[in-house]
């Protein structure tokens, strides 16, 4: 085992899908650093790979070449440690919102008994706001709602890393912002690795350590940059001028990878 200050390293990752026309590349000779604890920030054009890096770094895809490592261990298969919340919350209309959350515990293996497990489940949909609505069934709930629950579901099991995937992208914007700051305060207790891809670039500046832009397919790490926002940080600090600045600059980055100017 290699030994890594890096919770979640990409070292010369290329990848393509095989389809009926011959090999389509995807990723190429992408590396990337994640330090413990952090949240990094995927952007990019559409189609570019991101959805694709994100299956990497869970083990549901090995490269083509490269490798990519959590804890300095090579990833080769699915990994138990790993949570994940998609744009669709996809909760099972016949459990209620608390057992939607304590899925997880019911397939990952842990030593929680079922009133320790309902105590986790509890702590996180209070910190999301949802107390009072344990027995409700999804479809009671708003889609705001319903991604809440998605969240709390995605980390009730401890994973070291979480991925998300455009989790906030189908809501209206005032639910959007209100989620972001729910997410920062979570990641903030919660300690987790996560791994954001989203097409926003207010979200990327607000949430994130370190943004990732990455270029067209196949993708490679374009550009690198750290948010200026700090630990308490809320949303009006988007309109301040250094992240001001910095959506610019990330707007720029993308037309480059879109190929609309240069570099």
């Amino acid at each position: 085992m290699i030994i890594s200050n890096s919770q979640i390293e990409l070292i010369n990752v290329t990848h393509a899908y095989k389809t009926a026309a011959g090999p389509l590349p995807v990723v190429n000779e992408l590396s990337l650093q994640m330090a413990p604890a952090s949240f990094t920030a995927v952007v990019g054009p559409s189609g570019c790979g991101k959805s694709t890096l994100t299956r990497l770094i869970a083990g549901l895809l090995i490269p083509d070449h490269g490798e990519v490592r959590l804890h300095g261990e090579r990833v080769t298969s699915p990994r138990s440690t790993v949570g994940m919340a998609f744009q669709n919350p996809v909760l099972l209309e016949w459990r209620s919102i608390l057992d939607n959350v304590l899925l997880p515990l019911e397939i990952v293996p842990n030593d929680l008994n079922r009133s320790a497990r309902e105590e986790r489940a509890g702590e996180l949909l209070a910190m999301v706001g949802l107390s009072g609505f344990e027995d409700k069934k999804p479809s009671e709930l708003s889609g705001g709602m319903r991604q809440r629950a998605s969240l709390c579901r995605a980390i009730v099991h401890r994973p070291e890393v979480l991925i998300l995937d455009e989790p906030f992208g189908a809501l209206d914007a005032f639910t959007r912002e209100d989620l972001w700051q729910i997410m920062h305060a979570l990641r903030t207790k919660e300690k987790i690795t996560t791994v954001l891809i989203t097409h926003d670039l207010r979200e990327s500046v607000f949430l994130a350590d370190q943004i990732v832009v990455l270029s067209d397919r196949p993708a490679t790490a374009q550009h690198i940059v750290v948010s200026p926002l700090g630990p308490d940080r809320v949303v009006d600090d988007l309109y301040t001028p250094e992240p001001t600045k910095l959506l610019a600059q990330l707007r720029h980055q993308i037309q480059i990878a879109q190929g609309r100017e240069v570099a």
